[in-house]
């Protein structure tokens, strides 16, 4: 049976994290709302487009998870979710700006845009968050006590 992604520690430094890690997926959002010239946006070609638009709806996502809609046992998956919103990006940023991409030669060379330096910026400190809060949740979970059940089965108490 697989076993289930644990929660990050309940440390005041793990929780206190969840707010300033919810408004930085926020922040990714914005500046993509940006980069596109607002809402709907013009990003072309439409692959780009449609990845912006994925970009700052799991952004929102990831913000309301974090930030307790859902309570605890949702915690996880925005955790993982943020991290996916600082990682996505700084590989477009990288891939846009050195290789390219398909059909897309806009920002080709262009690694001192200020918008994308101030994206850069935010997902560094977004995915450093995510990254710590998911280390923490699973050594918390390594520390539970494995309980038998009548059926046989263990699980962790918490």
């Amino acid at each position: 049976m697989p076993r289930p992604i644990p929660a990050p520690a309940r440390s005041t430094g793990a929780t206190l994290s969840r707010f300033p890690a919810a408004l930085l997926c926020l922040a990714v959002s914005w500046i993509h709302v940006q980069d596109q010239g607002g809402f709907p946006g013009d990003k072309t070609p439409h692959y780009v487009g449609v990845g912006y638009y994925l970009l700052e709806a799991t952004g929102v996502l990831a913000a309301l998870l974090l930030a307790g809609a859902g309570g605890r046992q949702l915690r996880p998956a925005g955790w993982l979710l943020a991290a996916g919103v600082a990682v996505g990006p700084l590989l477009g940023f990288v891939l846009s700006r050195g290789p390219g991409l398909p059909d897309y030669s806009d920002d080709k060379g262009n690694w001192t845009e200020p918008l994308g330096i101030a994206s850069v910026v935010v997902e560094g400190i977004l995915l450093a968050l995510a990254v710590t809060a998911l280390l923490a949740g699973a050594q918390a979970a390594r520390r539970l006590p494995v309980r038998s059940t009548a059926s046989g089965v263990t699980s962790r108490s918490r």
